[in-house]
């Protein structure tokens, strides 16, 4: 058994709700690893959440980050990890993310 499985206290939660009948949980699986290894620090956990009907959202907290029907498609990670970035920790550089 690992000691620390639990989420951390006070840290922000991640919830990615991707459509099984898509077959979309490696897209999922993807972004949540983009943004584990980018925010290691900052997050208390990445969830993912099987869904339908075509679903992709991306909430951080209660925020949503994105929503397919609503952003159309999904978004590129440069896009996902400035979004998570200006919730999570807004004065952050992410290098080669942030420039043009």
């Amino acid at each position: 058994m690992v000691e620390n499985a639990r989420p951390s206290p006070g840290k922000p939660r991640v919830s990615i709700t991707y459509c099984t009948q898509c077959q979309w949980l490696l897209r999922a699986g993807w972004m949540a690893q983009e943004l584990l290894s980018t925010f290691r620090e900052e997050l208390g956990e990445v969830a993912l959440i099987p869904g339908s009907g075509g679903v992709f959202v991306i909430l951080c907290g209660s925020d949503t980050i994105w929503d397919r029907s609503r952003d159309g498609g999904f978004p590129d990670v440069k896009t996902l990890k400035q979004r998570v970035r200006d919730r999570l920790a807004p004065e952050r550089d992410l290098g080669h993310i942030d420039r043009p």
